[in-house]
């Protein structure tokens, strides 16, 4: 399956800034750092997103740590964000807000 083309700058910082607190690398990677309660709370959290991206077949740089989850959506072989990231980002923080509930 082909990957999609890298966003142009506008439509990225658009989307940023409708998406607090998603930050971007200028066009290269989105960030985020969610947080939790307790170490196994991140945990599991890191395990929703890993199956996620194993279904979509497009994997983030992920630093966990005690409480704390950064995730960094980029598209390598793109050149930056692709519609995949804003997507997989999105979708990221649905699994955040079921996790919440």
């Amino acid at each position: 399956m082909p990957r999609p083309a890298k966003l142009p700058k506008e439509q990225v910082d658009s989307w940023v800034a409708a998406h607090p607190p998603w930050a971007a690398d200028g066009e290269a990677s989105l960030s985020r750092t969610y947080t939790f309660p307790s170490f196994s709370a991140a945990l599991g959290f890191v395990v929703r997103v890993g199956l996620l991206a194993e279904r979509r077949d497009h994997h983030p740089d992920i630093d966990l740590r005690w409480g704390r989850v950064q995730l960094t959506w980029a598209t390598h072989d793109a050149g930056g964000i692709t519609a995949l990231d804003v997507e997989l980002a999105g979708a990221s923080d649905d699994l955040y807000d079921g996790a919440k509930e």
